[in-house]
């Protein structure tokens, strides 16, 4: 969909549609919604005194105009109470009436936008498009039959009132977008089958946004990585014949500071190895590369936002599955740290690739470390499938975090990572095993990946659940969501702020 800036007044304004929104009665109508309802002659607000609008929270109610303004048609959407207002609701709003758009088969339609219950113009454009995007989000690319049904929203026109609105909007629109043509690349990674997202695909992706934004890239083949020590990444490559990629990205326009390492679970398919899962609900495991599709698209929104930061995105990725040259349980692995894991299961496979990579960011000597993977079921189990488990060594990294969270609406919730939790990966033939008892799975994980930190302030995210969906959510569809993303993007705008 395109979408752009005009100046006008809506009650003028010739369309299509004319998208309105309105708090619950018994709230005055202000703004734009007020401006439309005089020309109108109170239509507007005679429907909501009958009750046949009541402004509810994500209620949508299409009217005609009978050419009593320029606008052929108008969509009313809720926002609810007004005291429980926040840039949250609005997405989910934005998305709700995108969602009714596009299903009414509407082509295009106009929104204006004004300053609402305190938020500036530029900030409710962003959260208006990010919303109305991603939730009008829609993975058809292996559809044949019937393409001709599937139904898309062609154009949409953002109001503004002046040329100073029109400058803030512009801008609210611009990071709205890439930010969701970001999320937009994830969730087509995450949904994409493991026969066409393979870890070469991944490079290949990789290369793709080096090239567009001058990125330095390097991509690690299996060989290679035996070569520099990676005995954890190259024990879970060597059971599949689609050859492992440990792909390295960077990023670097952070004048002489020191780089974030961002780091990415990127396990195309999982079949739990030699330690196989049950087949039920196992075509869902191609989601087990959600952590690097977060990297890879984090890392391409932050070029085209231009953020003065040095960012190094690493993503070993490979599949995992059982064959003669796959790792087994009771085997001991040397990992890049020099240390030793002995394998208790082969379906903790993400820990061991991320120990290798985790080592490797200690290269660029960064100031932080974030990594994130579809990590533990037991996340699921703990905090369910909208939370993301939170876990780090360092309260103010932990901190950014819970404050991107807050902004973002993509939630997290603390783990603790106190060392008695370490005895669970005690091991009689090695430094550690890679799994302890079922007891703490999400925070035994952790505490396994925090012994190849060293010092470094460092966050572990364990979006098991919210990675991919079954029950949709106002602007996030059934399917990969794009965890992660949003969530990097804000803490690395506030980073400096």
């Amino acid at each position: 969909m395109e979408i752009k800036v005009e100046k006008g007044r809506p009650e003028k304004f010739p369309c299509e549609l004319l998208l309105l929104f309105s708090f619950e009665s018994p709230e005055q109508l202000e703004g734009p919604i007020r401006d439309v309802d005089l020309e109108w002659r109170g239509f507007i607000s005679t429907l909501i005194k009958q009750g046949d609008f009541k402004g509810e929270l994500f209620e949508c109610r299409l009217f005609y105009t009978q050419e009593a303004l320029p606008a052929k048609r108008v969509l009313l959407t809720g926002l609810g109470k007004k005291g429980e207002f926040d840039l949250e609701r609005w997405r989910g709003a934005a998305s709700k009436a995108g969602q009714y758009l596009r299903n009414s088969g509407m082509k295009q339609f106009i929104f204006p936008i004004k300053k609402l219950d305190g938020h500036p113009e530029e900030d409710l454009t962003e959260s208006f498009v990010t919303g109305l995007l991603l939730g009008i989000y829609q993975f058809n690319e292996f559809k044949t039959l019937e393409r001709d049904k599937i139904k898309e929203i062609g154009e949409g026109i953002l109001l503004a009132k002046n040329d100073e609105d029109i400058q803030s909007i512009t801008q609210g629109l611009k990071t709205g977008k890439v930010i969701s043509e970001a999320v937009y690349m994830a969730r087509d990674l995450v949904n994409g089958p493991s026969n066409q997202v393979t870890p070469t695909v991944l490079a290949e992706k990789a290369r793709q946004i080096a090239t567009n934004h001058g990125m330095e890239i390097q991509v690690f083949e299996v060989s290679q990585a035996e070569a520099m020590g990676m005995g954890a990444f190259t024990a879970v490559a060597k059971g599949s014949q689609e050859p492992g990629k440990f792909i390295v990205l960077e990023y670097n326009k952070g004048k002489g500071w020191g780089p974030i390492a961002l780091v990415g679970k990127g396990i195309t398919f999982d079949s739990g190895g030699i330690s196989i899962k049950p087949s039920e609900n196992m075509e869902r495991m191609k989601d087990d590369m959600s952590g690097a599709a977060a990297v890879l698209a984090t890392m391409q929104a932050a070029a085209r936002l231009g953020f003065p930061f040095h960012l190094v995105g690493i993503m070993p990725a490979t599949e995992n599955l059982p064959s003669g040259k796959a790792y087994k349980p009771g085997d001991i692995l040397k990992t890049l740290s020099g240390q030793t894991v002995e394998v208790i299961s082969t379906d903790a496979e993400g820990r061991l690739i991320l120990s290798d990579a985790l080592t490797y960011s200690l290269r660029y000597q960064p100031k932080a470390i974030i990594d994130l993977a579809t990590l533990t079921g037991a996340c699921v189990v703990a905090l369910g499938d909208y939370v993301i488990g939170l876990l780090g060594n360092d309260e103010s990294l932990l901190k950014r975090i819970e404050a991107a969270s807050s902004k973002t609406g993509e939630k997290v919730w603390r783990l603790p990572l106190w060392d008695e939790y370490f005895d669970y990966l005690k091991s009689d033939v090695a430094d550690f095993r890679n799994v302890g008892t079922r007891a703490a799975g999400a925070i035994i994980g952790g505490i396994f990946l925090s012994k190849f930190v060293e010092k470094i302030p460092w966050v572990h995210l364990d979006m098991a659940g919210p990675a991919s969906i079954e029950k949709e959510r106002p602007y996030i569809p059934r399917g990969g969501t794009g965890a992660g993303v949003r969530l990097l993007i804000q803490l690395l705008r506030d980073w400096n702020r």
